[in-house]
């Protein structure tokens, strides 16, 4: 399958490849696009997209104070407790970030967690 995110990956994407690529889909193609192209190619790939929230139309997406990441955890019923442990971690990062100018870029986070490059 082919997933599809929005370029400059921060730390709930981050999370979110992973977690895709580890417990729904091991064979994930990720696409990474600027926001304003993310319908027209998921769209044109037939890749599902996720955390784009300026897109209510995308269903893997931040829930209230829920982050992408337990949104894939609920949608995909992945009921691990140590993931959900994790959520947690992811949120309270996304929500330090949010209080912080710019969080620390995590390319080089995703490339390790999933071999995977921005294109």
């Amino acid at each position: 399958m082919k997933w599809i995110t929005r370029s400059d990956v921060k730390m709930d994407r981050v999370a979110c490849l992973w977690l895709i690529r580890r417990f729904i889909d091991l064979r994930a193609e990720f696409l990474f696009v600027p926001e304003d192209q993310l319908l027209e190619t998921a769209a044109r790939e037939g890749a599902i997209p996720f955390d784009a929230n300026r897109f209510p139309e995308v269903k893997l997406n931040h829930r209230g104070e829920r982050c992408t990441f337990e949104a894939v955890l609920e949608d995909y019923q992945l009921a691990e407790p140590a993931l959900h442990r994790l959520a947690l971690i992811v949120r309270g990062r996304q929500r330090t970030r949010t209080r912080r100018l710019r969080e620390p870029r995590v390319a080089c986070h995703r490339s390790w967690v999933c071999g995977i490059q921005d294109q």
